[in-house]
């Protein structure tokens, strides 16, 4: 809604940058519109009155701001969109977790099981949200893609459904909310877009806060709601008693550091830039990890895909000599992530296995981590001191090599070919 024009659009982002006043339709309803008014009217065709709302994002958020491309921009915003999750939610004082009330009564609501219905990158937020919530609480977890959910997944009146959507509008999970709560399902929904459809139809949403996103590639959206998710999951332990104060307030502060730690990640842009060379020829790249790496080497392979228009998959690690090591050629690099873990051993025989087939090994790799130097051939650092929130500098390093390699190829990063940023069609 403006002064004297009235926009339609799908996506709050459109019309930003000339009014932050909406209104939200429901299914079913009409709406005609002029330069003068707008009318609504449901599917009996009676009129009816709908409030305005205020968006508090601000048109310089919807700016480049100086950088060649959103995507570059976005990523670069990182710092200040963890710093927004965890504002107001993480009390170091208290020692807790909070959420609004809606939030915590269904947390406390005796959740057997969960399930998690997504897609594409927000899929791999949701898988990331798995190992997490599991790990920190030991309540089984279920990830379903949207689109499959509504058509083939089990409902239990007992089981939480959590909904991951950058936009509140992604029609395959609308749909997949829907099923759930026509099974008598709690709902929640982590989303961005606060009065978005999602938000309207769910018991209850955590908002990520990262501000508008125009790049059709998302970046720290993903980070936000990965980090959204590990709240739940600490909240949901704090609940079930299955975490003590001392580990918690070590979570805490690991948390409180997060965005100096992706500040660090960002201050080595140009020696990610300079590896980024190494794949700006290949016709296809391979990214492999173990546990909480493994949808992190999906969301680097998609990042890739998406932008730079080369051929990329991410594997579990374990999974190579189960077929993939069929695909793979000393003309093929391959992605490792490393983290110093349970499963490190494996990650470095994983690699050995790869280095005999001839290809190069960039591995992400901690920061002290003298022994992958003996094995990859090109080693970027991410700090960390907790192995469950690596995956947050982790990713950026992924993001910023995926751009750069777009860059490199001269690719249209912030709109590709053939996508679009909200997917509101089947």
């Amino acid at each position: 809604m403006g002064d004297n024009e009235n926009f339609l659009a799908s996506d709050i982002t459109a019309f930003l940058k000339y009014t932050n006043r909406v209104i939200y339709l429901n299914d079913g309803e009409i709406c005609t519109l002029s330069n003068k008014e707008i009318k609504i009217f449901d599917e009996n065709n009676r009129q009816i009155q709908r409030e305005e709302n205020i968006i508090k994002w601000e048109l310089k958020d919807a700016e480049k701001s100086g950088f060649p491309h959103f995507m570059l921009k976005e990523i670069f915003e990182q710092p200040e969109t963890t710093h927004h999750v965890i504002r107001g939610r993480v009390l170091e004082i208290d020692r807790t977790i909070r959420f609004n009330e809606k939030v915590e009564y269904l947390l406390n609501s005796g959740i057997s099981s969960i399930t998690i219905v997504a897609c594409g990158t927000s899929y791999y937020a949701g898988l990331c949200g798995k190992y997490l919530i599991e790990k920190l609480t030991g309540i089984p977890v279920i990830i379903e893609l949207s689109s499959e959910y509504r058509y083939f997944g089990t409902r239990d009146k007992n089981s939480l459904v959590i909904a991951v959507t950058q936009s509140g509008e992604t029609l395959d999970t609308i749909a997949a909310l829907k099923e759930a709560k026509n099974s008598s399902c709690k709902t929640l929904v982590v989303t961005n877009v606060v009065g978005s459809t999602a938000t309207r139809i769910s018991d209850a949403y955590i908002l990520t806060q990262s501000g508008p996103e125009i790049g059709v590639a998302a970046t720290k959206t993903f980070t936000s709601q990965i980090l959204v998710l590990f709240l739940v999951a600490l909240k949901t332990s704090i609940i079930k008693n299955k975490i003590g104060s001392d580990k918690l307030y070590d979570y805490i502060l690991q948390l409180k550091e997060l965005p100096r730690n992706v500040r660090q990640i960002l201050d080595e842009n140009k020696e990610i830039s300079r590896i980024a060379t190494k794949l700006k020829k290949a016709n296809s790249v391979f990214y492999i990890g173990r546990g909480l790496n493994y949808p992190l080497s999906l969301e680097g392979a998609l990042k890739l895909k998406e932008i730079s228009y080369i051929h990329a998959e991410g594997f579990a690690a374990g999974e190579l000599k189960h077929g993939p090591f069929a695909l793979l050629t000393k003309h093929t690099p391959v992605v490792v992530i490393a983290t110093k873990d349970s499963t490190y051993d494996k990650i470095i025989a994983n690699i050995g296995e790869v280095k005999a087939r001839g290809p190069q090994v960039i591995a992400i790799a901690e920061e002290g981590d003298i022994e992958i130097e003996k094995h990859a051939d090109f080693v970027l650092r991410y700090p960390s001191k907790s192995v469950l929130l690596s995956c947050i500098p982790i990713t950026v390093i992924l993001q910023l090599l995926a751009y750069h390699v777009a860059n490199l190829r001269g690719c249209s990063i912030d709109k590709p070919r053939n996508l679009a940023k909200s997917v509101t069609v089947e």
